[in-house]
């Protein structure tokens, strides 16, 4: 955990600062720091000839940088700045904290550079759908506004656009939270917390769950947490971790709340203090699910908070269309309806998308496994889902966990998942990708395996 104060832009000036990690967000705050007049030094383990682009824009900035490992040049520096996908626990990082090096993330450098007011929303699953729906809802409203963070664009990549009349809107990862110091949004949002990345956090839950509350940590009066109140988890970490001075608004399903969003007669309503508003008929809301209720509760929260007109809120709620790979329709073929969730890379986020649907399932399930128990999903993968194509490096413990509970089929690759689980499918039935588990075994990232999907769906 990173507990070192934070920097601000004077003092970073000719100061040595290396960047760990030369992914897009590396590459970001690389570009960023040395636009404050920093020192930078740019470190990698891959090797250089897969990084011939990022050596190119890092030669046009005159940074300089290192590929093919993390040697002692690394350390010769004021500064450690961790890209989100880099862990705390490598040598490099570790040799830095017993030297007593400042160690910070990419999301909490760039807020050092932040005019703007920022709305941070994480949660296990959500954060995606959420963010990108309040994106846009300030967009539709006509107020300026950056979404970035863990949903692609990196912080550092927009915030010298940023000013005093902007919100930056950020999707925050519990590794990105990892890496904070001062970080300070005006309105956090915690959507749940459910086991994920176990595996980055020595298998413990209380770590992980530890991280999550960090994005409230350094919040202070007139700063706004939104939670779900539904979520014991998360109940109990807001009510017990939260400073007094700051205000908490809660969302719930099963209750009406004292202050926050909830449903009553088939309508979302906010209530604050004494004042209820009507927002829009839970019908009317264009995404579906009770989890994307949920969604629809926080990103009205959040939106009522920065002062979004009730009219323009209820526009948008009534025709946003979701997130690409998030339960995306890919199309229709011979009666058999294809989805894609290829970003459910956690149990839970399964769970919520086998829920969604009342028609059969022929279920995608695996990939690069995180520890995963699948004891969550048994009663409703033997309520919805017909039969399972496992994938991936986890096919054989899919096969383990649900071969009892449903017929299970072994795909050696994603072209041969489609066709089997077309072969499998009926008319009036559903193939929905929804895997539970990273993508590295078989591709770059959740996104190129659900491009792949629809590609290979577009061709049957």
């Amino acid at each position: 955990m990173i507990t070192t104060d934070g920097l601000g832009q004077d003092e970073l000036r000719k100061k040595k600062v290396t960047v760990i990690g030369g992914a897009r967000s590396g590459l970001a705050v690389a570009k960023l720091l040395k636009s404050t007049g920093a020192l930078v030094f740019l470190s990698d383990k891959a090797p250089r000839e897969s990084m011939q682009q990022t050596t190119e824009e890092l030669e046009r900035d005159d940074i300089a940088y290192e590929f093919g490992g993390n040697t002692q040049k690394a350390l010769d520096s004021d500064t450690i700045v961790l890209s989100p996908g880099v862990p705390l626990d490598i040598p490099i990082v570790k040799e830095a904290q017993a030297r007593g090096k400042k160690v910070v993330g990419e999301i909490e450098v760039a807020s050092w550079s932040c005019r703007a007011p920022i709305v941070a929303v994480t949660g296990t699953n959500g954060k995606t759908t959420t963010t990108a729906l309040l994106g846009r809802i300030f967009a539709d409203a006509g107020r300026p506004s950056a979404v970035a963070g863990n949903i692609g664009t990196a912080f550092s990549q927009i915030v010298k656009g940023l000013d005093d009349r902007s919100t930056a809107i950020l999707e925050i990862s519990s590794f990105q939270l990892d890496t904070i110091a001062t970080f300070r949004p005006k309105v956090a949002v915690l959507l749940n917390i459910t086991p994920d990345h176990l595996d980055r956090y020595g298998h413990s839950f209380e770590k992980y769950i530890a991280s999550k509350c960090r994005v409230f940590e350094n919040q202070i009066q007139d700063d706004t947490v939104v939670y779900n109140f539904d979520d014991d988890i998360v109940r109990g970490n807001v009510e017990t971790r939260v400073h007094a001075s700051v205000r908490k608004l809660s969302f719930s399903l099963r209750h009406q709340v004292a202050e926050g969003a909830f449903v009553h007669k088939d309508e979302l309503r906010v209530r604050f203090g004494d004042k209820e508003t009507m927002i829009v008929g839970v019908d009317d809301i264009s995404i579906k699910g009770s989890h994307n209720l949920m969604n629809a509760m926080a990103a009205a929260l959040a939106a009522k908070v920065m002062g979004i007109p009730t009219a323009s809120l209820r526009a948008t709620l009534k025709n946003f269309k979701g997130v690409e790979h998030r339960l995306e329709f890919v199309r229709e073929v011979h009666g058999v309806t294809y989805v894609n969730d290829s970003k459910a890379t956690n149990v839970d986020s399964v769970w919520y998308a086998l829920q969604s649907f009342s028609k059969p399932i022929v279920l995608l399930l695996g990939g690069q496994d995180k520890g995963n128990d699948y004891t969550r999903l048994v009663d409703i993968v033997r309520k919805h889902v017909k039969s399972i194509v496992a994938i991936g490096e986890s096919a054989d413990k899919v096969a383990r966990a649900f071969s009892a509970v449903t017929p299970v089929r072994m795909a050696d690759s994603m072209d041969d998942a489609v066709k089997l689980a077309a072969a499998l499918a009926s008319p009036g039935e559903v193939v929905l990708l929804s895997p539970a588990c990273a993508s590295f075994d078989w591709f770059e990232n959740y996104e190129h395996r659900g491009r792949v999907f629809k590609e290979l769906v577009a061709k049957l």
